[in-house]
């Protein structure tokens, strides 16, 4: 039996955010880890769209249909 479609777009949207929210936490840590200081307008903005990402996989929430194991 194959996976139904909603259960696979969620899991297609779900590692996307948080392949997306990786990326931008990683962002982050190069900024601070970087010898210069990063403008604060720019952290300001990763900061914005790393919340807004974490926001989206908060309201994604659970999977519509439990996976068989």
């Amino acid at each position: 039996m194959g996976i139904e479609r909603a259960v696979t777009r969620w899991y297609i949207q779900r590692q996307t955010y948080k392949n997306e929210v990786a990326l931008l936490e990683a962002k982050l840590v190069d900024m601070q880890t970087n010898g210069q200081e990063p403008e604060r307008q720019e952290r300001a903005e990763v900061e914005e769209k790393l919340a807004q990402t974490e926001a989206k996989l908060y309201a994604l929430g659970p999977c519509p249909k439990a996976m068989m194991g």
